[in-house]
């Protein structure tokens, strides 16, 4: 009996066969790549969004009152440098890369890559040329102290709108059934509350938690230090599965914020282990590919090349994601009613 009941229970679905089912469904559907496409175009060719001229112009009162605060002559110097060194590199128009929900942008990516491995990157042709296009110097507009938070808002909506739609369009490659497809409209609205949600967290609990790591790492030893960022990377796995599927629900399930949130938290604790393989897994694709893409430099139309294969890998990973949260949802009820009807009879 309870042979037959184990051989009964369906095997977790696995980490491989979600990404190559993803990786098939965009192939067989690949106008999906559009958004992130013919957004990274947009970047690449189109004009550049700046603010260096607006710092410029209040840098003398920033310096101001810095100095009356009390920071060190040295720190501001530093701080002066940096702004004047990454502003004339910043595109504003990048905004319209939202997170959780949002289109997939190459250049956030590249310039990550960049950051976090510095002397490799500028060993490439593409560390030379940042910003420049085959077509030339781009057209440059710089914002102002009037209009530069309405601009702001206007980029963050698009960005939750275009990721909705971006989201949506994937999410129903991967639905079993079209009445089990949101809408639209649904699909939007809920981007917009899970933006928000996600921005209160990140303000609330996110950039306090690194504030406080960031003070208990200077005081700490370089031995403490990594038992300490290895403790919890250990920990922050019970944090990112849920994060990474909580927009999930929404598109697959039909689900509301909160709904898709506790569906997201119940999915990690059933299946943690395989499901932060699966993050790992996807964050490596990512990155390691979006190093393959990085080569070419952004003057030359070789860049095309990396945009059209970022598209189509982020796309496709997506909907890998996807597929994996379909299948996990739909194996959990059968695991948890499996669990509820063999753990008593083990017990006793």
């Amino acid at each position: 009996m309870e042979v037959s009941r184990i051989e009964n229970l369906p095997p977790p679905p696995g980490i491989i066969n979600s990404i190559k089912t993803g990786f098939d469904l965009i192939a067989g559907n690949v106008t999906t790549i559009l958004f992130p496409l013919l957004l990274n175009l947009f970047l690449w060719l189109g004009p550049r969004l700046q603010m260096d001229a607006l710092f410029n112009s209040i840098k003398p009162d920033m310096i101001s009152t810095w100095r009356a605060i009390g920071v060190p002559a040295a720190e501001i110097q530093q701080m002066v440098h940096g702004y004047e060194t990454n502003l004339p590199s910043l595109n504003l128009f990048s905004l319209a890369f939202t997170i959780p929900v949002g289109v997939s942008n190459y250049f956030i990516n590249l310039r990550f890559l960049r950051f976090i491995f510095p002397r490799v990157f500028d060993k490439l042709p593409s560390a030379q040329a940042v910003g420049q296009t085959p077509l030339g110097d781009p057209l440059v507009w710089q914002v102002d102290v009037w209009n530069i938070f309405g601009i702001t808002l206007l980029l963050v909506l698009l960005g939750w709108v275009f990721g909705g739609l971006y989201f949506w369009s994937v999410a129903r490659l991967a639905v079993a059934e079209d009445s089990q497809a949101p809408g639209v409209f649904h699909a939007i609205l809920q981007t917009i509350f899970l933006s928000i949600s996600w921005g209160m967290f990140s303000l609330f609990v996110g950039f306090p938690f690194l504030f406080i790591l960031t003070a208990v790492l200077r005081s700490a030893g370089v031995f403490a230090g990594k038992l300490i960022v290895l403790s919890l990377g250990i920990a922050l796995m019970w944090v990112i599965v849920p994060l990474y599927f909580w927009s999930h629900g929404v598109f697959i399930k039909k689900q509301n914020v909160i709904s898709s949130m506790l569906s997201s938290l119940q999915m990690a604790r059933f299946t943690l282990p395989t499901s932060s393989m699966f993050v790992l897994t996807v964050f490596l694709l990512t990155f390691g590919l979006g190093y393959l893409w990085s080569i070419p430099p952004e003057d030359s139309w070789m860049m095309l090349i990396g945009i059209l294969g970022h598209s189509f890998i982020a796309t496709a990973l997506l909907a890998s994601s996807f597929v994996y949260y379909r299948d996990v949802n739909a194996w959990l009820p059968r695991m948890i009613e499996y669990l509820k009807s063999n753990l008593p009879s083990r017990v006793s």
